[in-house]
C-alpha cells in the first residue's frame, strides 16, 4: 500500500471513530506501529487530525467549538439529528451524550421547544445554552482533555440519581450481534450509567459503524429502544437488524 492511500485509509479510520488507537491502525492496515506513527504525526503536522499520546483524534472530535467542514459526513448526522427531533414532546426531560452527533442534535433542537436536559458533554452544554426554553444540567465529573465529556466515578454516581424520559447516545462501534462497543473502558462505564438512567434509550449512528466491533461492550442492541441512521428504515443495510425487537429511524 502507498503512503498516500494508507494516510487515507488512516484519516477516514480517525473521522469514522473520532479517536482511534496506533495498534489498532497498525493490524488493520497490517504494517508495524512505528509506520503509523509517522503517518500520524506527519498527518498532525498538515493540521488533518490530531495526534494524542497513543492514538489520533478527529479535529471535528477534540474541537469544543468545531467548524463544520471538520465534522465528519455532516450532511448524515444532520439527517439523524432531524429523525431524533421528532421523538421529541413539549416539557420532556432528556440526556444528551457526547460525539458530533449529538452536538448536531443540539445545534439543531427547535428554539420553541421546552425540555429539561441533561447533559455530560461541556461542547453540548455550551450549545444547550443558546436555545432560550432548553433547561440545561452539566452533569460533571473529570473532563477528558480529548471529547470534553465527563466520566469516571464522581460521573457514574450522579447519573445514578436521574431517569430522564430519552438519552441520545452515540457509539464507535455496532453490530448486530455483538451489539455497542468502545476501545475505552471508561467510556463503556459511563455509557452504561447513561442507559441506566434513561426510560428509553436512543442511538444515533451513521451507517458507516453498522456491522463494527471492539474491544469493550457498552449493551447489546435489546437494550437500546430506537437506532437512528441516515438510511430510510428499509435500506437492505439495516436488513441484519431489523428482527432485534429495536425500532429503526
Amino acid at each position: 500500500m502507498l503512503k498516500e492511500e494508507r494516510q487515507h485509509s488512516i484519516l477516514n479510520e480517525v473521522e469514522l471513530h473520532n479517536r482511534v488507537l496506533l495498534t489498532d491502525l497498525a493490524d488493520k492496515l497490517n504494517v508495524s506501529v512505528d509506520t503509523v506513527r509517522r503517518d500520524v504525526k506527519e498527518l498532525d503536522e498538515e493540521n488533518m487530525l490530531i495526534k494524542v499520546h497513543g492514538g489520533a483524534v478527529s479535529l471535528g472530535f477534540t474541537n469544543h467549538a468545531p467548524q463544520r467542514n471538520n465534522v465528519y459526513a455532516l450532511d448524515k448526522k444532520i439527517i439523524i439529528a432531524k429523525k431524533a427531533i421528532s421523538l421529541l414532546r413539549n416539557n420532556s426531560v432528556i440526556l444528551i451524550d457526547g460525539g458530533t452527533t449529538c452536538l448536531e442534535l443540539a445545534k439543531l433542537l427547535p428554539t420553541n421547544l421546552k425540555l429539561t436536559c441533561f447533559t455530560l458533554s461541556l461542547p453540548v452544554a455550551m450549545e444547550l445554552l443558546r436555545k432560550p426554553n432548553v433547561e440545561t444540567i452539566f452533569i460533571g465529573g473529570a473532563l477528558s482533555k480529548d471529547s470534553q465529556m465527563a466520566m469516571g466515578p464522581s460521573t457514574i454516581h450522579a447519573l445514578s440519581d436521574i431517569k430522564v424520559d430519552y438519552s441520545f447516545i452515540g457509539t464507535g462501534y455496532v453490530d448486530p450481534e455483538f451489539g455497542l462497543t468502545e476501545f475505552d473502558w471508561d467510556v463503556v462505564q459511563t455509557k452504561k450509567a447513561v442507559i441506566n438512567a434513561s426510560k428509553k434509550t436512543v442511538l444515533l449512528c451513521i451507517s458507516e459503524k453498522l456491522n463494527s466491533q471492539h474491544r469493550f461492550k457498552t449493551c447489546h442492541l435489546n437494550v437500546i429502544n430506537t437506532m437512528i441512521t441516515e438510511l430510510e428504515p428499509w435500506d437492505a443495510k439495516l436488513e441484519a437488524f431489523k428482527n432485534l425487537n429495536i425500532q429503526i429511524l
